[in-house]
């Protein structure tokens, strides 16, 4: 029966059931995680090959006969470039290939605006505020990035297409302190929602006051499908060549990295941006490297080598990924049919965006660290960690074994009950 339905005394015997539950999964003494998107060990192993790719003195030589032990190749390994310009949906002349981390380029990006500017604009430091716009729910690392600089970050709401483009449009056309968007527009963190084609447009083409607003757009996620039939893969429409078409060639700067195809921690990363954005990079960039791991590069192309063996190399994360998927949405299904609880059901990407009554999502994930569940913290997918309706929890299930992720869903689950059941008392008081 619903609690919505239910008399107070059945809501109160209803508490005292699911409360002792709870102790019992206290006392078991669990330790599980499912507060990061990372990949399992089993995913991690898929890559291990990628270590014995490089094996004798003759291997060490990129395409154009560069020594990749060396110096130099500031922009990246051509082959490495073309790789990443398949993440990118990019041309390689318009990609430069980094470290191991797009938060990092995405990072560094910015404090070159702050202190540089771009394209002759103003630094951004020298300006009296800085805003950025901030689709929410959203990722809380790209949150974090524009929270060290200062600037005032404006949440946005995320529908099943995207931003709100008539907010957006709105706020961006009279206020040229506002300097971009973050998007991450295939299988967005969290929510798992990909832009639509006129979202897309829109972005390209709107009137923005600022002469040098920047569309960030993260391809985290873009060939992260959970599912081979290619009729149920999204894919979204190019930002670059869209603002192009508009006029607008210098907005998006696009990201990508292998960190959730070989190994986070020893992947590759990758930009794209219009060729004079993409040389003012590199311009800043010379000054602090003179060039990256190009040994990384090389490894990765020689394993990965093309967008088939990608999309090859993916089906096998998704094989090991969708599984865990399917269990969490069968069992809060079953757990959690009689609440006001929704969840999202995404094609792809690493996230659930689970939604409880409002007040209850600090409360659920402060209960499940009691029992040894240790969940993203209540109100990451908002700026400054402030979610308005405390309503939105971030579900991470790639990284627990089946049997680690259940057990953590039904500590879940018992507190997501009993978060419901007091806020169901609380309203009736």
């Amino acid at each position: 029966m619903p609690y919505t339905d239910m008399t107070d005394v059945a809501l109160q015997n209803a508490l005292v059931t699911q409360q002792s539950r709870l102790q019992a999964f206290t006392q078991r003494e669990l330790s599980l995680n499912m507060a990061r998107g990372k990949p399992s060990s089993a995913q991690l192993d898929l890559s291990l090959a990628l270590l014995d790719t490089l094996s004798s003195t003759s291997d060490y030589y990129a395409e154009d006969g560069t020594d990749c032990r060396n110096y130099g190749v500031l922009y990246g390994l051509p082959e490495a470039r073309r790789l990443m310009a398949t993440l990118l949906d990019d041309d390689p002349e318009h990609v430069l290939v980094g470290g191991n981390s797009s938060l990092s380029i995405m990072y560094d990006l910015l404090a070159e605006f702050w202190l540089f500017g771009t394209l002759g604009s103003a630094p951004w430091n020298t300006l009296p505020k800085v805003k950025w716009l901030c689709p929410v729910p959203g990722y809380d690392r790209h949150f974090a990035i524009t929270e060290s600089f200062g600037m005032e970050m404006i949440p946005v709401p995320l529908s099943d297409d995207g931003p709100d483009m008539d907010l957006v449009e709105t706020l961006v056309s009279d206020d040229d302190t506002i300097k971009g968007i973050w998007c991450v527009p295939t299988y967005s963190n969290p929510s798992g929602i990909t832009y639509s084609d006129d979202t897309v447009r829109r972005l390209a083409a709107m009137k923005c006051a600022a002469e040098d607003f920047r569309i960030l757009w993260d391809n985290a996620y873009c060939v992260h499908h959970l599912f081979d039939e290619t009729d149920t893969q999204e894919h979204v429409l190019d930002i670059a060549r869209t603002c192009l078409q508009a006029g607008n060639p210098h907005r998006a700067c696009k990201f990508a990295s292998t960190s959730k195809i070989t190994f986070p921690g020893a992947g590759i990363a990758a930009m794209a941006a219009s060729e004079q954005v993409l040389a003012e990079v590199a311009s800043h960039m010379g000054v602090r490297t003179i060039g990256y791991d190009k040994l990384n590069q090389l490894r990765h192309v020689r394993f990965l080598q093309d967008a088939h063996g990608i999309a090859t190399h993916m089906s096998k994360h998704a094989a090991l990924i969708r599984p865990k998927f399917e269990l969490v949405w069968s069992m809060l299904e079953n757990g959690l049919k009689d609440t006001d609880c929704t969840w999202t059901k995404p094609r792809g990407g690493y996230f659930i965006l689970f939604q409880g009554p409002q007040g209850t999502a600090h409360r659920i994930v402060e209960l499940a660290a009691s029992a040894g569940v240790k969940l993203t913290a209540a109100g990451a997918p908002f700026p400054l960690g402030i979610d308005p309706n405390d309503a939105f929890i971030r579900l991470a299930p790639t990284l627990p074994t089946e049997d680690e992720l259940k057990s953590a869903l039904e500590v879940f689950i018992c507190c997501a009950q009993i978060a419901c059941i007091e806020a169901e008392l609380a309203q009736r008081a």
